[in-house]
This record gives C-alpha cells, structure tokens and sequence, in this order.
C-alpha cells in the first residue's frame, strides 16, 4: 500500500472519457473538490439516517471519516469507496427502541453485528467469496432486505407522520418529483433537497399558522409546539466534539457514550449482517466493473473493513457504516477513481463533526419533514430486496423459493414473535430472517432433483452477486 499517488494527467482535468486510477490522483486542489463532491453525495444519508434511528447525527459524520479512512487502509487503498451510515439496521433499532431499549442497547446491538460481519469478511477472505452464494443465495438477500424496508412501516405511520401530516405528505410528493423528474446529481441526492425544503416549509408554516398540536415523539403524547425549534441551535458552540448522551428511556438526549450488551436486543440486528454482505458484495463488484481491476481477491477485505468500521463508529455511540451507492454514482459519472479524493472525503467529513451546532441544526429536523422521506425510504430499501430478486431472475413459480421465502416474509413484516422464555422472545426482523434462511436450506435438503435444479439460486455472472446497495 502506497500513499505515493501518481499524478495523472499533469493534474490538469482529464480529457472526456479518460480515467483516474485508485492510484492516482489529479492536482491537489482538483482533488479536494472532488473530495468535497463525495462529501456531498453521502451527505444527506448520513445524516438521515441517524436521525431515524434516534443517534447523533454529529457523530455519525465524523464516524463516517474516520470509518472511511480504516476502510481505505484494510483494503489496501485497492477499493474506492466511502462508509456512510448504514439503512440496513434501522427496522432493527426501531425494533429495539420499542421494546424499551435506549441508546446505549442500541450502540451495542449495533457492535455485536458489526463484529461478526468483520468475521464473515476474514471468512470470505481466506474460503472465497462462492461461501456467500452457498449460504446467502439471491432469493434468501432480497427476503432479508425486503422485509428489513417494509417491516418499518408502522414506524411512519404510528410515529413520523402524525407530527405533521401535510408537511410529511409534501415532503413527499418533493422527494419523488426530484427523484423521478430531475437528472443528473440533484436527482441523486433527492432526499438530502426534500429534507431541506421540508425543513424550510415547517418554518414557513410556523411563522404563517403558529405552533402545531400533534403528537411528539420526545413526549409520547400531543403537545402544542413549534414545528422547527432553533433553541438548541443557538445555545450549541461552533467547535467542538459531540456532547455526551443525557437523559435516560426515550428521554435521551443522543450523543456519545459507551454501548450495553442485550441478547435479545443483538438478534434485532443481526438480520442486517446479511444485507451488509449482499450490499458490500455488490459494490465491490460494480467498483471492479468499473475501474477494469479484479477485486475478487478484496472482497473479504472490504466486507470486513465494513465490519470494522462499524464496531469503531458504535464502540463511541456513533451509528453503523457501509459503502455507499452514492459515491460509486459519483465515480461512475466522473470517471476518477483516486482514493485520494475518499481520504480528501474523510478528512472534511470528521471537520463537520466538530461542529455541535451543526449537529444541533441536523438533529431539530421536524418530524413531519422525517414522515415524508422516510415513507419513500423505507418503501426503497424493502423494494430493492424485489431488485435482488428481479436481477438475479429467482423463479416463484418453483415451490422451493416460494413456500420457506413467503413464510419468513409474512413472519417478519407482521412482527409476529416466537416466545422461549418470560425474559426471551424473537420477533419481527430477527425471527422473519432465521425462519427464511432455515427453512429455504431445509427445503433444500428434501426437495427433489427437478426442483433444485430449476430454483435458480446461482446469481447471473454479470449480476451483482445477490447484492444491491440498501441506502440509495
């Protein structure tokens, strides 16, 4: 691994079509711009995400750095690619949040599944990667990833959209206008602008109607209140590390701590490890697509650089880390692959991070603005799971895919739960996905030949290998 990156080009901009190496990189201040480039295309999801799950917002952005730089130096400098907080767990920590477990269970769920992705990474590294498609073929990933997005639903319904109804139903409309109707980079950073005009229209609507009587999230009940409340805003220094988590229950007040361990927490989101290795898998080979390298020989690396990087961010109550489909974008549409530009990225996403109040702006994002992204978000990552499927060409009509996938389906979206003992249950995610994953292998094992034979289990060999990215 080298530090030493060959300047391309003479550092002037490269000629169309032309491109920038992982190993290379243009003039320093090309670099830099680049860099910011892909600060922005992460931007928005990083901090989205956080603020779904009830994290620091502050925090994740400077974890993001400092995951993308572990990222960048287990991988060799060989893999462009930026951490950004991962959506995989979220139905896991809402699942967590409403069986009355607080930042700190959550932060240590989050540990315990970044630790043993970090250990299927060394798996693949030293079996290779065909141990992903034996274990985790395209019809079990998409399940996992589908019932992950849809399993969140009543988290919309039930605690995001009643705080503002109409702010969250144009906040809405916003997102898909962009997303479908603007071309370019706009349109791929559509949440990040829809959560902008939601904010902005909340504090038109207070200054034009007056305070709001709805339900509050941080109360449990209907107050009356301001939609956007700048208070924190203002108190909050301009430099400065996050402060550390107060309060206790739903209470808290999210910043750094340390993470709590609770078995029955951890398999809430141990569900997402799989996406992570699809998602990862995925990306690693459209990187390789792209850039003409075999990166075959990194992929263990990169999905246990993922795995590190997570139980780094979560060990400081910071939020879960993968690499994001959005500055793969970037880099397709730009052609430079320089790893100098992700560390450039880095560097100014922990600067962002050191500024409280700009973690205080990100964190009184209104709650009606949160009901009208994260109805499309969600419906996103569950429809990617149908993605998976679609690009791999998994075959419903054979029994074997239909019959143990729409079991662990319905188990999972209906949070139906499985009780052991009075202190142990599994629910939602967590039994949805072991009830997919078992009896798909258990099936296998007593269809017959035809039915094997015709379950088209092995992912395309142009595809993806059963992985999309769960974020975009």
């Amino acid at each position: 691994m080298t530090f030493g990156w060959r300047v391309a080009y003479q550092g002037r901009t490269p000629p169309p079509g032309s491109v920038v190496r992982p190993d290379e990189r243009l003039s320093w201040p090309r670099t830099v711009g680049l860099g910011a480039q892909h600060v922005v295309a992460m931007f928005g999801a990083t901090f989205v995400f956080p603020l779904v799950m009830g994290l620091n917002p502050q925090l994740a952005i400077m974890m993001s750095g400092i995951a993308t730089i572990c990222f960048l130096l287990i991988v060799k400098n060989k893999v462009p690619s930026y951490l950004g907080t991962s959506a995989s767990f979220v139905g896991g920590v809402a699942a967590i949040r409403a069986q009355g477990g607080d930042d700190q269970h959550v932060t240590g769920a989050i540990l315990i599944a970044g630790g043993v992705l970090l250990v299927v990474g060394l798996l693949v590294h030293f079996l290779g990667a065909q141990i992903i498609h034996a274990v985790l073929p395209p019809v079990v990933t998409g399940a996992v990833v589908l019932l992950i997005g849809f399993n969140l639903a009543p988290v919309v319904a039930d605690t995001y959209w009643p705080q503002d109804q109409w702010v969250a139903l144009i906040t809405m409309l916003v997102a898909i206008g962009i997303m479908v109707g603007v071309r370019g980079f706009l349109g791929r950073i559509a949440i990040f602008v829809a959560l902008v005009f939601g904010y902005v229209l909340s504090w038109l609507v207070d200054r034009v109607f007056g305070k709001i009587t709805s339900y509050d999230a941080g109360a449990g009940h209907d107050t009356t209140h301001w939609r956007v409340n700048f208070d924190a805003v203002k108190s909050a220094k301009w430099i400065g590390f996050p402060s550390k988590t107060s309060g206790i229950g739903t209470h808290q007040i999210p910043g750094w701590h340390f993470p709590e361990f609770k078995w029955a927490f951890i398999l809430l989101v141990l569900p997402a490890v799989i996406a992570l290795v699809a998602e990862n898998t995925g990306h690693v080979k459209a990187v390789a697509e792209m850039t003409g390298d075999d990166l075959d020989p990194y992929m263990g690396r990169a999905i246990a650089a993922d795995g590190f990087g997570t139980v780094v961010a979560s060990t400081f109550g910071g939020s879960p880390t993968t690499t994001y489909a959005e500055n793969i974008g970037v880099m397709a549409a730009t052609r430079v692959y320089s790893t100098a530009a992700y560390y450039v990225a880095a560097l100014v996403a922990i600067l962002f991070g050191l500024s409280p109040k700009f973690g205080a702006l990100v964190a009184a994002t209104p709650g009606g603005v949160l009901g009208g992204i994260t109805v499309v978000l969600y419906g996103m990552i569950g429809l990617l799971g149908v993605k998976i499927w679609t690009e791999n060409r998994v075959d419903f009509g054979n029994p074997l895919n239909l019959v143990p996938i729409a079991a662990g389906v319905i188990i999972g979206i209906g949070n139906t739960s499985l009780k052991f003992t009075d202190n142990f249950s599994l629910s939602g995610i967590a039994l949805g996905t072991i009830v997919t994953i078992v009896c798909y292998h258990a099936a296998r094992i007593i269809a017959p030949a035809h039915l094997k034979a015709g379950a088209g289990d092995a992912p395309e060999e142009s595809g993806s290998a059963g992985g999309v990215p769960v974020q975009e």
